[in-house]
């Protein structure tokens, strides 16, 4: 028997005499002279039928068991399918005890219960749904940047780099080091933290392959308890060099914004109709994902402010704000999400911050001593923030004079190398990639787009 996927043989054409097929029970339906099942192995929303004689049921086939069937792979005569298993034979492989699986059948259970059971809840259709929409998510990615001429670099986890004001760190120790006294050696001879950006790492490697990008794992240590912040999450970054100006920056953003969300629409369009109709269903049409194409193509490069006019905004508007905005500091959520609905509720690109409101690596627009710095971020509706970047300082004297002043010349010696080795305008810019979910399936917590949400009384912690 050929062994097919339930997504395969849901998509096959013709019928096939002898198919197998292995997954878990959806639904069991018995009647006098017919046994339903509908079973999923996970490749597809949508479950595959199976028809078999009654005399084939036994006790451990329920709800949630595994199970192996061969049979004949048949049109359906129902209209909601194309196609049906007719079973010669059913094994259970793995038999399942229905009154203490915490998921029932038939029941759309919310995202806060099966939040409760992280080592069961990817057997939940919507989790289901979200896993394989992040794993296309992820290759699309992969695929914007190869068919762009990128090269993938694996920029460390560990590092004594703390990447200048892009977050708190974890810091390394060995359980022995904990037990020592401050005066410990460590490990690695320096102090050494989870990683909070590949940046610095992909700015070294730009300088040999004009184009880098990374994808993966990046620790904050903040307060993650909150509905919108990770302890550990995933950053998509790129590095560019040879760049005419921010411009150039935005555009990689929007390209690849718009290609990611395409790819994951023509894969995945049952997964994302599951999000738009169950779990946002308070999301206006026009905000859904399809349209967002059409509004990225006609607004993206349109809607663009400074961080000056931004400020001035958010003075005259007529809402409360509980940080009261002023010229010279940061953006809040509140003031982000505002500008994004004075803006038409669509992407808006913040342009030239403050000098000193950025780190030292940000380009100086020498528009007046120390005024502001080329740097960017993506604010869309419902989030806020989405991608940051900038153009890098590339003038050796600018940034000895900036490290200088900070005092972290020793500190970053390697970095000032960089500008005296044939530097190139350059620049970049992340992406929080559970953001990016949570913005195109109107998630509103952001430990919904995770695999593995982290709760004190799981074993999975």
């Amino acid at each position: 028997a050929v062994r097919l996927r339930v997504r395969e043989a849901l998509g096959a054409r013709e019928p096939v005499d002898a198919v197998r097929v292995q997954g878990w029970v959806r639904s069991v339906r018995s009647q006098k002279e017919v046994l339903f099942l509908h079973i999923n192995d996970g490749s597809s929303l949508e479950s595959l039928q199976v028809v078999a004689d009654p005399s084939l049921e036994n006790r451990d086939l329920t709800f949630g068991s595994a199970v192996e069937v061969q049979g004949k792979l048949v049109k359906s005569p129902h209209r909601k399918q194309n196609m049906e298993l007719q079973a010669q034979t059913i094994r259970v492989v793995g038999p399942c005890d229905i009154w203490s699986f915490p998921l029932k059948m038939k029941e759309r259970h919310p995202l806060e219960y099966v939040r409760q059971f992280p080592h069961l809840r990817c057997r939940n259709n919507t989790l289901g749904s979200l896993l394989r929409i992040r794993s296309e998510a992820t290759a699309g990615i992969h695929s914007f940047f190869q068919d762009n001429g990128y090269v993938h670099i694996h920029t460390p986890i560990i590092t004594s780099n703390d990447c200048e004001g892009a977050g708190e760190l974890f810091q390394i120790e060995t359980s022995s080091e904990a037990k020592e006294s401050a005066e410990k050696t460590h490990f690695f001879k320096v102090p050494a933290f989870l990683t909070v950006s590949g940046q610095l790492h992909l700015e070294v490697m730009a300088g040999a392959f004009t184009h880098v990008f990374t994808f993966g794992p990046t620790f904050r240590a903040e307060n993650s308890q909150s509905r919108r912040h990770l302890a550990e999450f995933y950053m998509v970054e790129a590095e560019l060099s040879f760049t005419e100006g921010l411009q150039d920056i935005m555009q990689v953003m929007e390209d690849l914004f718009k290609t990611v969300t395409s790819t994951v629409l023509s894969k995945c369009p049952r997964d994302i109709e599951l999000f738009h109709k169950y779990i946002a269903p308070a999301q206006k049409p026009e905000n859904f994902v399809i349209p967002f194409i059409v509004i990225l193509k006609t607004f993206f490069s349109s809607c663009r402010i400074s961080y000056s006019e931004a400020v001035e905004i958010l003075k005259q508007a007529s809402q409360a704000f509980t940080f009261k905005p002023e010229w010279g500091c940061d953006l809040q959520t509140e003031h982000e999400k505002y500008l994004v609905k004075h803006c038409g509720e669509v992407p808006v690109f913040v342009i030239n911050y403050p000098y000193d409101l950025k780190p030292f690596y940000m380009r100086d627009n020498e528009d007046g001593p120390r005024h502001t710095v080329a740097a960017v971020d993506l604010l869309v509706p419902g989030i806020g923030e989405l991608c940051g970047g900038s153009l890098r300082e590339e003038r050796l004297p600018f940034l000895e004079s900036r490290l200088q002043r900070l005092g972290l010349t020793d500190a970053y010696q390697w970095y000032l190398d960089l500008r005296k080795f044939g530097s190139v305008p350059h620049g970049g810019f992340g992406m929080g990639f559970e953001r990016y979910l949570q913005y195109i399936l109107g998630v509103d917590n952001i430990k919904d787009v995770i695999p593995f949400p982290r709760f004190s009384h799981s074993c999975l912690l």
